[in-house]
């Protein structure tokens, strides 16, 4: 079994369940689900979508939504570390995944270009100073590697999966990993040309799910080395024991049958992590909502794990945040470790036979060492990370 070395110390997330963690977990508590319709930007389309109503106003950033985002979450999880004063004696990196960033959000510039033959640079400066990692590690003044992920809906994953590697290899003391997004127009059409948008509040794993529901935030984790947490004198019973990565190299948005690329990704990280999938006390699936992407899902997770996994998506609660889903349904897997319980998977009613796993359908109590989080993406990319408790501390 693998020394739990690298410790987490901090939690940070803000969507439309909650713009803390507290928050949020009281949403979960009480099943409260706050969809509503976009109003963000103008559209014709009809879809509820998981908007964050009031970014605190501290980290409001004109026209750079996702860095706002992604703020709110740094600060609540540096805070939770104790590292909100000065940081400059630690070497501390960044690593985060998104997929809009400041990026995507630039459809005006464009538009202006094309009637007129000229635009304002405002979008060409936010484009460059939109690289996430890199601008948070200016901000918070830090010494250390910066990387910016962008790979589709498991890149928070993925970023939590190179920052851990930081820390094993001595590159970093600490890491400041997860994602974040907004909520942009262009995915909102890209989705919806693709016709796996919910025109209701989506239903991951139930029988009558019609798609998925969109969603922006930021979920972030500081995570550390033992001897640096030594160091600081701090404490956590929270740790990452190992990431796991692989393609399924079968289709550019559809996931494979047989879920090669997934079981590939999880037994990675069993594999790394020294267990077996019997001391796994739940996972948190990606879940979205859509017809191939939960029955694949379900029916892997289920061959892997077997009929009796306790099992959830938390998308019904936040949609689906794209580049941000890996960092806030790590931070939601954690909180569940802590916490002992996991909540009712949000819109699920009615199993679904060709599913060989159902989701929990109320609170569920979990009193296990280890859990799992999975992310599946465009491309064939599929991720997982095994996160575990000291039970002792």
């Amino acid at each position: 079994m693998k020394d739990n070395h690298v410790l987490i110390t901090g939690l940070g997330a803000i969507s439309a369940a909650g713009i803390n963690l507290a928050d949020t977990l009281d949403s979960f508590e009480c099943g409260k689900r706050n969809a509503s319709p976009v109003s963000l930007f103008e559209t014709a389309l009809k879809y509820p979508v998981f908007e964050v109503k009031k970014v605190p106003e501290k980290f409001h950033l004109e026209g750079q939504r996702t860095l706002s985002l992604a703020l709110a979450a740094v600060d609540e999880a540096l805070k939770q570390a104790c590292l909100e004063d000065d940081i400059s004696k630690y070497r501390i990196g960044v690593c985060m995944g998104t997929t809009v960033a400041s990026q995507l959000n630039d459809l005006d510039f464009y538009k202006s270009y094309r009637s007129i033959g000229s635009a304002p640079m405002t979008a060409v400066d936010r484009y460059l100073k939109g690289n996430l990692a890199e601008f948070i590690l200016r901000r918070i003044k830090a010494k250390g590697p910066a990387f910016t992920i962008v790979n589709a809906c498991s890149s928070g994953t993925d970023a939590i999966g190179v920052a851990l590697s930081w820390l094993n290899n001595g590159l970093c003391d600490i890491a400041i990993a997860g994602g974040a997004d907004e909520l942009s127009r262009i995915p909102l059409c890209g989705f919806a040309s693709l016709g796996i948008m919910n025109p209701d509040l989506c239903a991951p794993f139930d029988k009558s799910r019609k798609g998925l529901n969109l969603g922006e935030g930021a979920g972030v984790l500081v995570i550390e080395t033992k001897d640096s947490t030594q160091k600081r004198g701090m404490q956590s019973d929270l740790y990452v024991t190992s990431y796991g990565s692989a393609a399924d190299a079968y289709h550019l948005t559809a996931p494979h049958p047989e879920g090669i690329g997934l079981e590939a990704a999880i037994n990675k990280a069993l594999t790394d992590s020294g267990i077996g999938p019997e001391k796994v006390s739940f996972v948190n699936a990606h879940g979205t909502g859509t017809t191939d992407n939960d029955m694949v899902e379900g029916n892997t997770l289920k061959k892997i794990f077997g009929s009796q996994l306790k099992m959830l998506s938390t998308k019904g609660f936040t949609g689906h945040t794209l580049g941000a889903a890996g960092g806030l349904e790590a931070v939601f897997t954690a909180a569940g470790l802590r916490r002992g319980w996991i909540p009712a998977s949000a819109g699920f009613e009615n199993k679904d036979e060709a599913i060989a796993l159902a989701p929990v359908a109320e609170k569920t109590i979990v009193d296990g060492r280890y859990a799992v989080s999975t992310s599946l993406a465009f491309g064939g990319n599929n991720a997982a990370i095994v996160l575990g408790r000291d039970l002792n501390t």
